[in-house]
């Protein structure tokens, strides 16, 4: 299943720049849910799930900016838009429309010398073993997540 719904960068993307969308449905969901009733509950749960997925978009972007060698100024907006509240639709629109979505996935070296660089050949070993690097980008996520919420929620907690 893996391979079929993330077979193009594109995909991979669409998938979580959507699911970062609904994690800031949550999120504000459980901000205004706080301010009705005072219960803080739904922001802790809608809180956690958002920064889950606004870290693993953040790892989906560096591999698709990386396997489509996007400019820093692409990095940079792809990255900034999961800070805006439902920002990652419009980017995804965006790159889908000037193409920087389009393309497989690099898995063979090229006749471009960029294609000899240690982080081109870490990518292409990468993306020969999907679930298994979905299953360790999965566990950096998780470790970073873990981290941030032994530092505490954003802003101390109240």
């Amino acid at each position: 299943m893996f391979r079929a719904v993330f077979h193009r960068p594109a995909s991979l993307f669409r998938v979580f720049a959507i699911a970062e969308a609904i994690s800031w449905t949550l999120l504000i969901g459980g901000m205004v849910l706080r301010a009705i009733t005072g219960e803080r509950l739904g922001v802790t749960i809608g809180g956690a799930i958002h920064g889950f997925v606004f870290l693993a978009f953040c790892a989906v972007v560096v591999i698709v900016a990386k396997n489509q060698r996007w400019p820093a100024g692409v990095w940079i907006l792809a990255l900034v838009s999961a800070i805006l509240p439902y920002a990652t639709i419009p980017a995804e629109i965006r790159l889908h429309r000037t193409g920087r979505l389009a393309g497989e996935w690099r898995v063979e070296p090229t006749d471009d010398p960029r294609d000899a660089a240690w982080h081109d050949r870490a990518l292409r070993l990468l993306l020969r073993r999907p679930v298994q690097a979905g299953a360790t980008a999965a566990v950096a996520v998780v470790a970073v997540f873990a981290a941030l919420l032994l530092i505490g929620p954003p802003g101390g907690s109240h």
